[in-house]
């Protein structure tokens, strides 16, 4: 909801940043899998209750997934590449829920609750994705040029990172935080169910 509103913020450092990696040959993919790597430390961080260290590692990893872009769009885009990083994505997305669930044994029902909906979110992104591709639909662009349609919804990646922010900052409130959040996924996967059939009606008019 909130990434257009945040992309004239962050994109142009991130571009700038972007221009000087690719200029020294930096490959996006390498930047990409630097991120899974950092991203995998979060486990351990967790799992050991060291909140803050874990902080610094969602943010780096966030980093590298603005990072991996920017020289992408500087190098040219491949189809391998926004591929990979949707991988690398859920990888992420799904190891923080997992290190509070090892964090406190009392977290362990709403962290599956919260990877539960995070499957919902991704599917229903990425289902919208290829029905776009179907129907040859374009990108509106206000999120960045991606290499596939991007479906809007209530909850995107800003409000992800801010989530897990704050789950760092108040874990002792990371229950509520996370059933709340969870919430919000359902609600962006109804609501993309809903645009899509829209567009569908739209489309046979």
């Amino acid at each position: 909801m909130f990434d257009p509103a945040m992309r004239p913020l962050i994109g142009p450092p991130l571009e700038r940043a972007g221009a000087w990696l690719a200029a020294r040959r930096v490959s996006a993919n390498a930047v990409t899998l630097t991120g899974l790597a950092i991203s995998l430390l979060v486990l351990p961080c967790l799992a050991y209750q060291q909140y803050e260290a874990a902080l610094v590692v969602i943010l780096a990893n966030r980093l590298c997934d603005g990072l991996d872009g920017a020289i992408a769009r500087r190098a040219g885009p491949t189809a391998f590449g926004g591929y990979l990083d949707i991988v690398c994505d859920a990888v992420f997305y799904a190891a923080v829920p997992l290190g509070f669930a090892l964090a406190d044994p009392r977290n362990g029902v709403w962290a599956a609750l919260l990877l539960g909906t995070f499957v919902c979110t991704m599917t229903s992104f990425l289902g919208r994705a290829i029905v776009a591709a179907k129907r040859g639909e374009a990108d509106d662009g206000a999120r960045g040029r991606k290499s596939f349609f991007y479906a809007a919804g209530i909850i995107e990646g800003t409000e992800t990172i801010a989530a897990f922010v704050l789950f760092c900052l108040l874990p002792s409130h990371f229950p509520l935080l996370a059933g709340i959040f969870a919430a919000l996924c359902l609600w962006t996967v109804v609501a993309r169910v809903l645009e899509c059939a829209d567009s569908e009606r739209n489309a046979s008019d």
